[in-house]
């Protein structure tokens, strides 16, 4: 006999850090819940454990999506509820999740958002850097080369770029932005959002480097990194700073032309001496 209505898929967002974070509407959901599906059952397990929820877990990331996503579809056809949650934040954000939404829709099952927390809102809402125009790219590439490649095709993006960086990376991705897209570009760095150790750091690229290299407690935890867009004029007055640098280099030594070239156009000092 088949059940009276297929279940919801429900897409819930808990807490980045502090567990307090979360929701009424979503505890709730989470205690309705039939099953879990959770990026790692072994990092959930302890949140729903101080929420009091005890609904079963099964494991949703990104080497078993493909074919976890049949079981819960069927779990759905049945008329159970499935809540399908991250490690943290929201869904789907740079986290597993997506193949088991567009599975659930095709298959014309409910799904729907318990919103919540996210690291890219949070970071975005105290960061200081224009907000009404924003774009995520979650993690750049690993390697030196290809983060370097996307970097550079990001450079003459006018809309605030939000990044997430890891404690391995995130130094040498702050000197390939610097090099991308200029020593002064304004940036913040948003480390351990909602934990113990959160800070926020703003100020240049170059100043964000030197603290950053500074301090080992700063290349530690989770990030995101915030790089205000590029500013109207910029392109130009680069051009015009390169014009006039190739002029007084001819006389004069390379920095100190940079420096004068700098100086009567506006354009960055250390881009005219890189070029």
């Amino acid at each position: 006999m088949s059940p009276s209505r297929p279940g919801t898929l429900h897409v819930v967002a808990t807490p980045i850090g502090h567990r307090d974070d979360i929701g009424a509407r979503a505890i709730e959901t989470l205690r309705r819940a039939k099953v879990i599906a959770a990026e790692d059952t072994r990092h959930t397990r302890p949140l729903l454990q101080h929420l009091g929820v005890d609904t079963p877990l099964v494991a949703l990331h990104d080497h078993n999506e493909r074919t976890a996503v049949d079981g819960l579809l069927e779990r759905l056809r049945g008329g159970d509820d499935v809540a399908l949650v991250s490690d943290a934040g929201t869904p789907l954000i740079s986290d597993p999740g997506f193949r088991l939404v567009r599975a659930a829709r095709a298959a014309g099952f409910r799904v729907s958002p318990v919103p919540g927390p996210s690291a890219v809102v949070a970071a975005l809402s105290v960061a200081g850097l224009p907000s009404d125009r924003f774009i995520f790219e979650g993690f750049l590439p690993a390697k030196a080369g290809g983060r370097r490649s996307r970097l550079g095709e990001l450079a003459g993006e006018a809309r605030t770029l939000i990044f997430y960086e890891s404690s391995h990376r995130i130094l040498e991705s702050l000197e390939d932005m610097r090099g991308a897209f200029g020593a002064d570009r304004e940036a913040v760095v948003a480390r351990e959002l909602t934990k113990m150790f959160e800070t926020v750091l703003d100020g240049t690229l170059d100043d964000l480097v030197r603290q950053v290299a500074a301090d080992p407690n700063q290349q530690k935890g989770e990030f995101v990194v915030m790089v205000a867009g590029r500013e109207a004029g910029e392109d130009e007055r680069l051009a015009e700073g390169l014009r006039v640098f190739a002029i007084l280099k001819d006389e004069l030594p390379p920095a100190k032309a940079a420096k004068l070239a700098a100086a009567i156009t506006g354009a960055p000092r250390k881009a005219l001496y890189g070029a």
